[in-house]
């Protein structure tokens, strides 16, 4: 079995602001106004972002695979959560998401039926769909000041 690691460095200075370089891409991860400075998107909007983005690569590859002539995908990700954890409330609620939905408008010349096929096929391929349904260990650990490269 192949496995890739995929690794992001991200740093936060004296503000909320969070940057990273990616293979040459510059993202900031910020908060809105007034706590933060409105430099990008929040952790949580990217999250969903990234599902979306990853349902909508995922949806192209397999669309060339199976020599549909995907024209486009609108893809709209929502979730729900109850704030009261991240902001240090008592609740008895998980902190993350309670439900996350997806939809998606696909132009291809198929069935609503082969649509919602297509979609269930590329959610399944999907490493953050997989992640997010699916129970994945995270350990977290404190770093040594000056160890991380």
């Amino acid at each position: 079995m192949a496995i890739k690691r995929i690794s992001i460095n991200a740093e936060m200075g004296s503000d909320y602001a969070v940057h990273a370089q990616i293979r040459g891409h510059n993202l900031v991860i910020d908060q809105p106004k007034p706590g933060g400075t409105d430099l990008g998107p929040t952790p949580l909007e990217l999250f969903l972002f990234s599902l979306a983005g990853c349902v909508a690569s995922i949806a192209r590859i397999a669309a060339g695979q199976q020599k549909i002539d995907l024209r486009g995908m609108q893809v709209v990700v929502e979730g729900d959560l109850n704030s009261a954890g991240l902001l240090g409330k008592p609740t008895d609620d998980r902190v993350g998401f309670q439900s996350i939905q997806i939809a998606a408008e696909i132009d291809a010349d198929l069935s609503d039926e082969a649509k919602q096929a297509f979609l269930d096929e590329v959610c399944a391929r999907c490493p953050l769909h997989d992640n997010i349904h699916y129970t994945t260990v995270v350990v977290h650990e404190l770093s040594a000041a000056g160890c991380i490269a």
